[in-house]
């Protein structure tokens, strides 16, 4: 594999830098707000074209599957070429998704939107990572990530309460619609200040940009051959059986992925995923921890939504606003798992998945225990603790993941994980949608009353939710004690060296 360009500082005064930094980061969490803000109009989406379960699943997913797809290579151009250039044509693009969104006259018109959004957002998300590389150095580069995850953090947890707000406004049967045009001002906005802000961070380089599309090919029908069936499940008699064999297609295709990316890199090229990075343990153990958390949490923001609005009735105001909890004390507790992430490692990120697993029992127990006039402020409770959980997970992994990669393959390896988590949300959210959906198809005839229907459904997706934070907090724990060891090693090492 050939060495990705040196990471430069970009000599601008303090105050420049933060101005270009917010920028970025207020686009990066548009991206992000787009995703949870959606899934409260689900609903909505549904009633207005008739939807099926499958089309609302894509609906979700394919943005997230198109986004990650895009990430690396959007990535690897931005380095060569222009990350500021690339920054303002994935936001443009972006933006005039959004309108094709909001004008969408059916069900298919939509879904093609979604995916070209979720391209535009990938454009754009790498250059977001390369620029705060190049933007700060040491404390204060952890002091911008760690405000970066407080941010996305807050998007993710605070999208379905703007989009129950934009519901509210614009009506039951049209108000979604008013979630794509908000864009429109926001990424005309966005666009203004990033062409005004935003450094020039590279010229042209003459260096050829190499893609990888049979990488990206392999890897893509890997990843739909792992969602296709759950995607395909509805919980009706009709379901095909055979769907399941897809998971052999999916077997099959991680080999042959493995095999391409490693044979590609050793032709000298730079193959979609640098499985050479995975050679480092602690960015192979935090990738897969945060693809995994990933998987889990907007899955969780999903399933609550889904059950408050179409369970217990809620408008979807009030069903988004559960979460906002969440969002401040993920904010919060981001913040200063930033400045703890040097004293206290991974130990950190153990505790903080404790407190995310602990959340989700609680919002189960809330569900399934409480009164249903109650149930909203005791699943807002729940979700002050799963945030403050939160917070130490993704910026605190963010430092641990990323500490020995070399800085010139820093934005590289950013993209590696930003892509480990969008795929973790394709299929989290997948799986956890096909659970919800197909128990309550299963049991709409089973004589059981629709709050008890939705308890089932709810308790079988959140079901998901547990074992993919419990895999994470597994992986954290592994990876804790191979630093332990690392670290009582080199202290050997040391003394026997005196």
């Amino acid at each position: 594999m050939t060495d990705a360009p040196i990471t430069q500082n970009i000599p601008l005064t303090p105050q420049k830098r933060w101005r270009a930094y917010w920028v970025c980061v207020a686009v990066a969490a548009l991206t992000i707000l787009d995703l949870s803000k959606v899934n409260v109009a689900l609903p909505s989406i549904e009633e207005s074209f008739g939807a099926s379960s499958t089309e609302l699943q894509v609906i979700v997913s394919g943005y997230v599957l198109a986004f990650g797809l895009t990430l690396v290579p959007a990535g690897r151009f931005g380095d060569i070429r222009s990350r500021k250039a690339f920054f303002i044509v994935g936001l443009t693009l972006f933006t005039l998704a959004s309108v094709a969104c909001a004008l969408a006259p059916t069900t298919t018109f939509l879904l093609v939107a979604r995916l070209v959004q979720g391209v535009a957002a990938g454009i754009q998300m790498p250059q977001v990572l390369g620029l705060i590389q190049q933007l700060f150095q040491g404390a204060e580069r952890a002091k911008a990530f760690g405000l970066f995850g407080a941010m996305i953090g807050i998007a993710t947890a605070f999208g379905p309460t703007l989009g129950g707000l934009l519901i509210a406004i614009g009506g039951e049967s049209d108000g979604w619609r008013l979630i794509f045009w908000i864009n429109l001002p926001l990424g005309a906005a966005a666009l203004a200040l990033a062409i005004w802000l935003l450094p020039q961070t590279r010229e042209r380089s003459s260096r050829s940009v190499t893609v990888d599309p049979i990488g990206i090919l392999l890897f893509g029908i890997t990843v739909l051959a792992l969602m296709w069936p759950f995607l395909l499940t509805t919980g009706a008699p009709t379901d095909d059986p055979s769907r399941w064999w897809l998971l052999v297609v999916f077997v099959l295709g991680v080999t042959a992925f493995i095999a391409w990316e490693t044979r590609y890199a050793a032709r000298g090229r730079d193959p979609l995923i640098p499985l050479v990075l995975f050679r480092i343990a602690s960015f192979r153990n935090g990738s897969a921890l945060i693809a995994v958390y990933f998987a889990a949490l907007p899955s969780a923001f999903l399933l609550t939504t889904l059950y408050l609005q179409q369970g217990l009735g809620l408008a979807p105001v009030f069903a988004g606003m559960v979460t906002i909890g969440f969002a401040l004390t993920s904010a919060l507790s981001s913040w200063r798992g930033g400045t703890l992430v040097a004293r206290y490692g991974r130990s950190l990120v153990v505790w903080g998945l404790v407190g995310v697993l602990v959340g989700a029992g609680l919002l189960v127990a809330a569900a399934i225990l409480t009164p249903p006039e109650l149930t909203p402020w005791f699943m807002a409770a729940a979700m002050l603790v799963a945030g403050t959980g939160g917070g130490f997970v993704v910026s605190p992994n963010q430092t641990l993941t990323l500490h020995d990669i070399p800085v010139r393959q820093g934005g590289l390896a950013g993209s590696v994980g930003q892509l480990g988590q969008r795929i973790g949300t394709a299929i989290g959210t997948a799986i956890a949608l096909s659970l919800f959906y197909s128990t309550i198809y299963r049991e709409k005839d089973s004589g059981e009353g629709d709050i008890t229907l939705y308890h089932h459904a709810y308790a079988y997706g959140m079901l998901s939710v547990a074992l993919f934070i419990a895999v994470a907090f597994a992986i954290a724990v592994l990876d804790l004690g191979s630093r332990r060891r690392r670290a009582e090693a080199g202290a050997a090492d040391a003394d026997s060296i005196d």
